[in-house]
């Protein structure tokens, strides 16, 4: 196929990415000239989507994969190390692994490592991944963290409880990112789409109880994976994107704006308002300190 060279240079790692959501990305990213390194647990899946990638490219090697875990600090570290070994660094970092099984929780045997395990992966991880692509891609001069979460982060249902609180913490981490734009040029947000048909769709499709959350799926429309992608895209690719949702329906892309309380606040005392103005200013040397430290720290 011919390569269209918009991404030529440019360097994604992609967690989750031997199928479905993180394989969908990688595929269009590569169609357009970037480079791809994946990391993934299902190494066989993982191994054939880059066989697949490559031949995309014409035999060239311009995406590679790694056994990833990534609720480990190690882990992630190596999956960008081997991004800046084989391409020469990381542009954009999307983080779409993320599993959904056993998400009706409230009354499941009282199981630590099973509750954990979601929290570990859909959120934990998140958190650590973000970490190490924000010294990796501050290092390239900047680039873009887009981590794949879920309208389940915005509204719940009992259904979906871990799940929901698993996606919620994702979008708050999300917010809580908005700064790092003006420290080191790195963009960090969020995707939240409905149901998409993949595993997870297709097993709550697919249920013969008489859950009435599963009936509830079987009805609804399901978004095509090309919005997803496409909202990845414009993360990449419009820069005033910073510390926002977007929210995935089947009628297409929509920004979700949460309230903002301090806002409110700000309007009702005077004090605090001219603190934040000092603090907004005050952070961004703050965190470039921050940042140079844990540069320094980390060897990168």
């Amino acid at each position: 196929m011919t390569i269209d060279k918009q991404y030529a240079g440019k360097v994604a790692v992609i967690t989750g990415g031997s199928r479905n959501i993180g394989k969908a990305i990688a595929v269009e990213l590569v169609k357009y000239g970037a480079k791809i390194v994946i990391g993934d647990i299902r190494d066989a899946d993982g191994d054939a989507t880059v066989r697949e990638l490559n031949e995309l490219a014409g035999g060239q090697e311009i995406a590679v994969y790694i056994h990833t875990d990534v609720t480990k600090y190690a882990d992630n570290s190596a999956l960008f190390k081997l991004a800046e070994t084989k391409f020469g660094g990381v542009d954009y970092a999307i983080f779409s692994a993320g599993i959904g099984t056993n998400a009706n929780t409230m009354f499941m045997p009282f199981d630590d490592k099973l509750d954990e395990r979601m929290l570990d992966i859909n959120t934990t991880a998140v958190i650590k991944g973000n970490k190490v692509a924000m010294l990796h891609l501050a290092k390239r001069g900047g680039g873009s963290i887009i981590n794949i979460a879920s309208a389940a982060g915005l509204r719940s249902r009992p259904a979906l409880g871990i799940y929901c609180a698993s996606k919620f913490g994702v979008v708050g981490w999300v917010k809580s990112c908005d700064v790092y734009k003006d420290v080191c040029n790195v963009r960090v947000n969020a995707v939240c789409p409905t149901f998409i048909q993949t595993e997870l769709a297709d097993d709550l499709s697919n249920a013969t109880d008489e859950d009435p959350f599963a009936k509830l799926v079987q009805k609804m429309a399901k978004v095509p994976m090309n919005y997803v992608v496409d909202t990845v895209t414009k993360f990449i690719q419009e820069e005033e994107r910073n510390a926002q949702t977007l929210v995935v329906l089947p009628d297409g892309i929509h920004l979700y704006e949460a309230p903002n309380p301090y806002g409110h606040i700000a309007a009702h005392d005077p004090g605090y308002a001219e603190g934040l103005a000092d603090y907004s200013k005050e952070s961004i040397a703050y965190f470039k300190k921050r940042l140079a430290e844990a540069r320094e720290r980390e060897g990168i």
